[in-house]
């Protein structure tokens, strides 16, 4: 088990503070280590955030609230975490790091490009389908400059199976190398979470795992690598 954080009088103010006003305390760690915790009161911490945090703004929920909706001592949540940062983040490392071992596990023995991207792209969309919970609480509860803070956006073995499809593509001429396979890697996430962001709000009750064909094509051609634009002869200007 882990020693528990010192109870000093600063300490024991910060968290009464945020218990009764709701506003984060910085912590050191962003991401806290659960080894120690049982399964079971990971899963009913996991599921209160999920729920109260993808509901309701960030400074509206208190680790108190979370300690109810999990029904587990607040004592246990300041423990494990300490502020509502590390909290939350703790919970969306381990929701995306499943992601993370699923798709790396579907990309197994595939050697083709198109259907390298294409198992990802469709990893990603089911996984959105699956658990809109989580693709809010992302983008409800996590400003984007603190996604670094999340620990399975640095994780060298997902970053790694998303960069290696892409840079493999461009080795073999498939996809566009007049950028870095970063720049690729912003482009496919960013259309990915646009929409499905946006098919969230507008509450489109199917899944867009039905549009998953079209939504490739479009995917595809904005990381394919453009054709050769035949040279245009070149004419002076008239001389007057």
């Amino acid at each position: 088990m882990p020693t528990p954080r010192s109870t000093s009088a600063g300490t024991r103010s910060r968290r009464s503070a945020e218990a009764e006003t709701g506003s984060p305390a910085l912590h050191d760690t962003a991401v806290a280590d659960l080894q120690s915790m049982r399964p079971e009161t990971l899963a009913r911490i996991e599921a209160a955030v999920t729920e109260l945090f993808c509901k309701q703004d960030f400074y509206a929920v208190s680790l108190l609230d979370v300690a109810r909706s999990a029904n587990v001592s607040l004592q246990t949540i300041y423990k494990y975490f300490g502020s509502k940062e590390s909290l939350v983040y703790s919970m969306l490392d381990l929701a995306l790091s499943r992601l993370g071992a699923r798709m790396i596990d579907h990309l197994q023995g595939i050697d083709d490009t198109r259907e390298r991207l294409r198992k990802t792209f469709w990893v990603m969309l089911d996984y959105a389908d699956r658990h809109p919970d989580v693709i809010r609480l992302l983008g409800n509860a996590i400003p984007a400059t603190r996604h670094r803070d999340i620990r399975i956006f640095e994780n060298p073995v997902l970053i790694g199976a998303f960069i290696g499809v892409l840079k493999e593509g461009q080795q073999r001429g498939v996809f566009d190398d007049g950028v870095s396979s970063k720049i690729l890697l912003d482009v496919l996430l960013g259309i990915l979470l646009r929409v499905v962001q946006m098919h969230l709000l507008r509450g489109d009750p199917k899944p867009l795992i039905d549009q998953f064909d079209e939504l490739f094509a479009i995917v595809w051609r904005a990381l394919s690598k453009p054709a050769p634009q035949p040279e245009q002869a070149h004419t002076p200007p008239s001389s007057r």
